[in-house]
């Protein structure tokens, strides 16, 4: 870690000892440890969580469950997450974490596919945290949204977050014809820039975050 980012760690609010117990042993049981959101986003999962206030919110891909407690650790007692994790090997993990946290009651855990659960859910988002598989962006972005055929699972003032937009900067690069990750990166962020129903920003935070704010 450089220096910069030392200090950026060291004067941004100390992450929760369960955090980063879940980070050690998420580095220590995972292949891809670094798909773990970590203590800076975090932070802002929680922050922007606090801000907002929303009473209902998605997670599209838990993984070991850091960014799920972080969101958590922001909402107010009557509110509730929903966190799709589609690989049901990390299932026991994540559960056991959420079973630690004081937080972990206003989490409900679904192993599966989020195109096929999400809608089943029957809610309406406040707040949705994208971070599942890549290739599926277009296809969460049209679910959320709505098609005509299917109810919107957001309105006016939700939020959307999508994680790992930038990916690496491949985004950028001259893309491989069988790189589908990239290529249906490139066509969320599009999309995105397009629907004249929302605004953004992209936020150039670890591998990047489009914060969308439907109309």
């Amino acid at each position: 870690m450089n220096a910069l980012d030392q200090y950026i760690y060291d004067h941004t609010e100390p992450e929760a000892a369960l955090l980063r117990e879940l980070d050690r042993e998420t580095h220590h049981r995972m292949v891809a440890p670094r798909m773990l959101s970590g203590h800076l986003q975090g932070r802002l999962l929680t922050m922007l969580v606090q801000m907002m206030r929303p009473k209902r919110v998605l997670e599209i891909g838990t993984f070991t469950g850091y960014s799920a407690l972080s969101l958590a650790a922001g909402l107010e007692a009557d509110a509730r997450l929903d966190t799709i994790e589609v690989v049901d090997e990390l299932e026991s993990l994540a559960q056991s974490f959420f079973d630690r946290s004081e937080h972990g009651s206003k989490i409900r855990l679904h192993i599966g596919s989020a195109l096929e659960i999400a809608p089943t859910l029957a809610t309406c988002y406040d707040l949705v945290f994208m971070d599942g598989d890549k290739r599926e962006y277009p296809d969460y972005y049209r679910m959320l949204m709505g098609d005509g055929a299917t109810p919107a699972l957001v309105r006016s003032g939700s939020v959307i977050i999508a994680d790992n937009i930038l990916w690496s900067g491949k985004v950028v690069e001259p893309v491989v014809a069988r790189d589908r990750h990239t290529q249906a990166l490139i066509e969320f962020n599009r999309m995105v820039l397009e629907d004249e129903r929302v605004e953004n920003v992209i936020v150039p935070l670890r591998d990047g975050l489009n914060l969308i704010r439907v109309k």
